[in-house]
């Protein structure tokens, strides 16, 4: 068995707005395509630029769509009778990012989607990321470094527009 370090380094900033509200601003140019109708078109199409086209079609001006998401803070508010942290966990991306990345390093595909950790504390509502490029590193290749540099790059951006 081979294990390997990996450092990550996580990016987050804070939000004074209610937690809807974030998540509303987070999502606003995000594409939230029908997932079977996608996964379905992407499986029908019959070439590269068909798929490319699919794609294009599903992303949001942010060049990023969502695939799901999780409340993963339902769990802890059924504990505390309805009480309790709102937390969300979405998974965002590109399927067209991914392939350019997975590429040149193929464990790039088990981190893409990203995950956005989007969750409700005292201090704030926290939008949450673990940089792309940080996972990427240990594998050396400069070519998905510069691809997960520029996805790290969106993301960033939408989380600082989120929590203005």
């Amino acid at each position: 068995m081979k294990a390997m370090e990996v450092k990550v380094r996580r990016i987050s900033v804070v939000s004074s707005s209610p937690f809807e509200e974030t998540v509303r601003r987070f999502t606003a140019t995000i594409g939230r395509p029908d997932m079977k109708s996608f996964h379905d078109a992407l499986e029908a199409a019959a070439s590269m630029a068909g798929l490319e086209e699919i794609v294009r079609a599903a992303i949001g001006p942010s060049n990023l769509m969502e695939f799901v998401r999780f409340d993963a803070g339902e769990v802890l508010r059924k504990e505390a009778g309805g009480r309790g942290p709102r937390i969300l966990r979405l998974l965002v991306g590109n399927p067209l990012i991914m392939k350019e990345m997975a590429r040149t390093t193929p464990d790039a595909a088990s981190y893409a989607p990203v995950t956005i950790l989007i969750d409700q504390r005292t201090d704030g509502v926290h939008l949450s990321y673990d940089s792309m490029a940080s996972l990427l590193a240990p594998y050396g290749s400069q070519a998905a470094l510069v691809v997960a540099r520029d996805l790290d790059a969106k993301v960033e951006q939408l989380l600082e527009t989120a929590a203005r």
